[in-house]
C-alpha cells in the first residue's frame, strides 16, 4: 500500500441484512481508522444514491468501500465503471454477503477491515443485462442474474422476515417450489450462436460463483475470465429438486446431476414462454426476453493478500493497488474444461 493511503468514503445501506448494516457502521468506521485510514460515511437512501454517492467519491480519489448486501455492491460496481481509477472495497452487511465470501474476505468485520487497509487491487469483471440487442449499455451485477424458478424465490426471499438472516434464501426457494409450474425456455449462446430449449427451472448468468447466502450454482466461475457461466437446471420432480438438486447447490456438486447444465459464452440471450422477471444480487434487474454478457475488467477491487477461498480469479498476479489495470479485454481458461457440461441449483 502506498505510504499515504487514500481516504476512504465508507457507504452504507442502512437497510441492508435487516439493518446489520446500520449496527455494525460504527465498528467498520473505528476499525478502518485504526488502521491509519481518513473514513467518512455516508448512508444510502435508494440504490440510485449509493451509485451517486459512490461516482462523487471515486472522482475526489476516494476508496469506495460498501458495506452492505450484493445488491448495493453490485449498483456502486456498476456505477464504479464511469471512473477508471476507482477502487471498490467490500464489507460484509447484509444476509447472503456471497461476494466477499467469494473474493475471500472475512465474515468477521474487524478482519475484512484490514482487507481495506492491506489488500491489493484485482481487475474484476461484471454482468450487464440489456433489454435489446441493440441497446449499448445496460445494469450491471457482480454476482449471478438468474430467472424462472428463482425469479419466484427471490421475490418470497425479498419479503420475508429479517430475522431469518441467511436461512431467507432457502426459505425463499422451499416455498416458491410450492407453486412451481417448469417453463419453456430458449437461449442463444454469443448471438447469433448456438441455439438451446429447455423445459425448466431455472437459466442463471454467473459472473461469480456464489447467490443466495453460500449457494455454489457455478462453482467454476471465475471473477476475470471475460465469460459467464451459463447454468441451466431442467425440469425435474420436486421430489428429485429437494433430494438430488437442492441439497448438493451449498457444495457445488449439484453441476454432476444430468438434469444441470453448464455452457461458457461472453454473451447470451434468453427468452420464455411466460412473463419473467430476472433477479441479479438479490435485486430484480429486467424483464425477459433480455440479453446478458460479460464485461472484462470491469472494476477494480481490493481483495485479501493471502487468500485462502475457493480461486475466485485465473489470473495469478493481483494489480498494484492505485494504478490502472493492464489486462486484455478478455482472457480465459481452457474452453475445454467443461465447454458443455452441467451447473445450477434454485
Amino acid at each position: 500500500m502506498p505510504a499515504h493511503p487514500p481516504p476512504v468514503c465508507l457507504i452504507v445501506n442502512p437497510a441492508a441484512g435487516g439493518g446489520k448494516a446500520r449496527r455494525l457502521a460504527p465498528q467498520a468506521e473505528d476499525a478502518l481508522r485504526a488502521h491509519g485510514l481518513t473514513v467518512h460515511r455516508a448512508d444510502t437512501r435508494d440504490l440510485e444514491h449509493a451509485r451517486e454517492l459512490a461516482v462523487q467519491a471515486a472522482r475526489a480519489g476516494e476508496t469506495v468501500v460498501v458495506l452492505s448486501g450484493d445488491g448495493a455492491i453490485g449498483a456502486v460496481a456498476d456505477a464504479l465503471r464511469a471512473v477508471p481509477e476507482a477502487v471498490l472495497g467490500v464489507l460484509p452487511g447484509g444476509r447472503g454477503n456471497d461476494l466477499a465470501r467469494v473474493l475471500g474476505v472475512s465474515a468477521d468485520l474487524r478482519e475484512a477491515c484490514a482487507t481495506i487497509a492491506a489488500g491489493v487491487v484485482r481487475a474484476m469483471d461484471v454482468g450487464e443485462v440489456c433489454p435489446a440487442p441493440q441497446e449499448p449499455h445496460g445494469s450491471a451485477f457482480v454476482g449471478i442474474a438468474s430467472v424462472g424458478f428463482d425469479s419466484d424465490a427471490n421475490r418470497i426471499a425479498n419479503e420475508a422476515p429479517s430475522w431469518l438472516g441467511g436461512l431467507v434464501y432457502a426459505y425463499g426457494a422451499l416455498k416458491a417450489l410450492a407453486s412451481w409450474k417448469p417453463a419453456r425456455f430458449e437461449i442463444e449462446l454469443d448471438p447469433p450462436g448456438e441455439r438451446h430449449a429447455f423445459t425448466a427451472y431455472t437459466i442463471g448468468t454467473a459472473n461469480s460463483k456464489a447467490y443466495g447466502g453460500g449457494m455454489l450454482a457455478a462453482p467454476d466461475a471465475m471473477l476475470d475470465d471475460g465469460l459467464l457461466e451459463v447454468i441451466v437446471l431442467e425440469s425435474v420432480g420436486k421430489l428429485a429438486f429437494l433430494t438430488k438438486i437442492f441439497p448438493k447447490v451449498f457444495k457445488g456438486t449439484h453441476v454432476n446431476e444430468p438434469s444441470v447444465h453448464v455452457f461458457r459464452a461472453r454473451e447470451v440471450s434468453i427468452s420464455a414462454d411466460r412473463p419473467f422477471t430476472m433477479y441479479a444480487d438479490g435485486d430484480p434487474i429486467g424483464e425477459l426476453p433480455l440479453r446478458v454478457r460479460a464485461v472484462s475488467a470491469a472494476v477494480r477491487v481490493l481483495v485479501p493478500a493471502h487468500s485462502v477461498a475457493t480461486p475466485a480469479f485465473s489470473r495469478s498476479s493481483p494489480l498494484l493497488a492505485g494504478r490502472p489495470p493492464t489486462v486484455p479485454p478478455t482472457f480465459g481458461r481452457d474452453d475445454d474444461r467443461h465447454a458443455g457440461e452441467p451447473a445450477d441449483g434454485p
